[in-house]
């Protein structure tokens, strides 16, 4: 038996290739996957650098055929005052977990934001009121683009607020996604007018809780996304432990997310969190049940996730016959690119 050539694809390759409902199914997938016993055990690993830090994620699922996935990351946050560098760049490895073989190696960016924004998204759908049509974002970076976009798509909107440290991102932000989205996003200086929305996004990479309780009306949605590593906090603990939470994974959130705050500040523990997302998913645990109940989900973007956009994306490149074929095995035999 020969081992298959590996696919290598772009970042454009892959924006071709996948919608958001690409992505929102896929995560669904994975989160299900999980909450049934269907996966192999994530791992992840956190490096500090000295101008930024990295992030490597592991984890595999059961579809109808069994993937495993590596994503090694690099978070350098002032890439975007250099020039055209984006913040977040990486690579995804996808292999075969039934016979190790190498299936893909292709480039995280794109998938990384997308799947993301579809994990908040997904989780709203379960935790915010549908009827919600105010939303706070916090952050003007491609986060919280992807993530305003994601919500336009699922719930009925009619004002947006965004909130960032520089007034005149925050204001070229609203006025670039009012056009866009044909929404009226308007930027504010004070996020106590936060709790005047039913959703508020926390799409940054804040070292310092800045979102209050008091900024948060009761019923209100909240999706913490930018804690992914021990340093990083956008939300007070105090906040956590007076709402209903749901983490993406309970273990991940209690060691680099906004639970692992909220444990340190002696305000929670990871038995009170009240679901995993899966759970939420596969109706073990419940949804929203009162329009009173205030929800944050805890998002630390998990290596499941990866697997299961990357295998998504692998079987529509296979299907197109996108990306370019190389043998690694054959002293690196270039193949013929695909279109």
């Amino acid at each position: 038996m020969t081992a298959p050539a590996t696919l290598l694809l772009a970042r454009q390759e892959i924006t071709a290739l996948m919608r958001f409902e690409d992505y929102l199914g896929a995560v669904e997938d994975a989160f299900r996957l999980d909450a049934e016993g269907k996966t192999i055990e994530t791992g992840l690993l956190h490096a500090d650098a000295r101008e930024g830090e990295y992030h490597i994620k592991t984890g595999g699922v059961y579809l109808d055929r069994a993937f495993y996935c590596v994503k090694a990351n690099g978070g350098f946050f002032r890439n975007p005052e250099r020039g055209e560098l984006p913040a977040i760049q990486g690579i995804i490895y996808l292999s075969d977990a039934e016979t190790g073989c190498p299936l893909a190696v292709m480039d995280s960016v794109e998938l990384t934001r997308q799947r993301t924004a579809a994990a908040t998204a997904l989780a709203a759908k379960h935790l915010a009121r549908p009827e919600s049509s105010t939303i706070t974002v916090c952050g003007t970076g491609a986060q919280a683009r992807q993530h305003l976009c994601a919500f336009r798509h699922l719930f009925p909107l009619e004002r947006a607020f965004v909130f960032g440290r520089d007034d005149a991102k925050a204001r070229h932000f609203a006025s670039e996604m009012s056009g866009e989205l044909q929404l009226v996003v308007e930027p504010i200086d004070d996020l106590s007018v936060a709790r005047e929305s039913d959703i508020i996004l926390t799409c940054t990479s804040a070292r310092d809780a800045f979102l209050q309780p008091s900024m948060v009306a009761p019923g209100a949605f909240v999706g913490a996304v930018g804690a992914d590593s021990p340093h990083k906090q956008e939300l007070a603990p105090e906040l956590l432990a007076s709402s209903k939470v749901v983490a993406d994974l309970v273990a991940q959130s209690a060691r680099v997310g906004e639970l692992h705050h909220a444990i340190d500040a002696d305000l929670m523990t990871a038995r009170q969190i009240h679901a995993e997302l899966g759970e939420i998913i596969t109706g073990r645990k419940s949804a929203r049940t009162d329009a009173t109940e205030t929800f944050v989900f805890d998002s630390t973007g998990t290596a499941l996730q990866d697997v299961a956009a990357a295998a998504r994306v692998y079987e529509k490149a296979k299907a197109a016959e996108a990306g370019t074929l190389f043998d690694f095995a054959a002293a690196g035999a270039l193949k013929q690119k695909r279109t």
